[in-house]
């Protein structure tokens, strides 16, 4: 993972190289949404699938092979966040 865009309370952006169940590379992204007193975080994943990828994408689901990860990332977002000093 490597990241290729931050923009403090709006964006982070990054690359993801897979090399297990085949290689490839996608890009990824935590946006951040103020609303009130509470942030709403969203994350996506995009990259481009071969002909072999797209067959196996019918077979096996991207959220059980990299949603862990993403959610144990929020988790951490979410205790850094929680524990900064608010801003006046």
């Amino acid at each position: 993972m490597t990241i290729t865009e931050s923009r403090p309370n709006e964006l982070i952006r990054f690359n993801l190289e897979f090399f297990k169940p085949m290689a490839g590379t996608s890009t990824a992204e935590f946006s951040f949404k103020p609303e009130g007193n509470q942030t709403t975080v969203t994350w996506s994943m995009s990259g481009k699938n071969n002909f072999i990828a797209k067959a196996m994408c019918l077979f096996m689901s991207m959220d059980k092979m990299v949603g862990g990860q993403f959610e144990k990332g929020l988790a951490q977002i979410k205790t850094i966040a929680e524990a900064a000093p608010k801003q006046k």
